[in-house]
């Protein structure tokens, strides 16, 4: 493939969500409309959050060019016309009353759509794991009737999740909006 050209190339190396896309939408701000920036991360979950944000706010998801552990997303920016502000999931659920209708053994999905690294080392005990890149392709997998709690490590990739699931018919959905980064619930680990 011939080299690609950008007008920016950003450094997100080593900084795990949210941070490459906090970085992202600065540098954006920054270009003019057509030009296209070059973000390198190696967090794997940057793919999603790349292409949910891009969706989310008008600019152009390019694509993504895998080199080593770096992955190099490529995204234009919108004109102004086409630029919109990101849209936030309404229906929120904090961490502390997901953990009351669990204890309480109501009958809730937990959704936890991190990458299977983070799931591994650290989620709520019967979580699901669908990251939020499978999530479209993997829909089959949950009821769409079902009550439905999203979780990652902050609260955007969920967001993200739920517009996602609303937008295919899933009713009952929330975002945990402080995610497992504030989790002071039962957890658990692979052994």
């Amino acid at each position: 493939m011939s080299q690609l050209k950008a007008n920016q190339t950003l450094d997100c190396k080593g900084l795990a969500c949210p941070m490459p896309i906090v970085r992202t939408k600065k540098a954006m701000d920054q270009l003019q409309a057509g030009q296209v920036i070059e973000v390198q991360a190696t967090d794997k979950g940057s793919l999603a959050d790349m292409q949910g944000w891009a969706k989310n706010t008008g600019h152009q998801y390019l694509g993504t060019i895998q080199e080593g552990n770096v992955l190099k997303h490529y995204l234009r920016k919108s004109t102004a016309q086409e630029v919109m502000e990101p849209k936030k999931f309404a229906h929120l659920i904090s961490n502390e009353e997901l953990m009351h209708k669990l204890a309480s053994g109501a009958k809730v999905t937990v959704l936890d759509v991190r990458e299977p690294a983070e799931y591994a080392f650290n989620r709520i005990p019967g979580a699901i794991s669908i990251p939020l890149g499978e999530l479209e392709s993997r829909l089959g997998e949950l009821n769409s009737e079902d009550e439905i709690h999203v979780i990652c490590r902050t609260g955007n990739r969920s967001d993200m999740a739920c517009q996602l699931l609303a937008e295919k018919g899933f009713k009952k959905v929330k975002n945990v909006e402080q995610g497992m980064t504030e989790w002071t619930g039962p957890a658990e680990q692979n052994q």
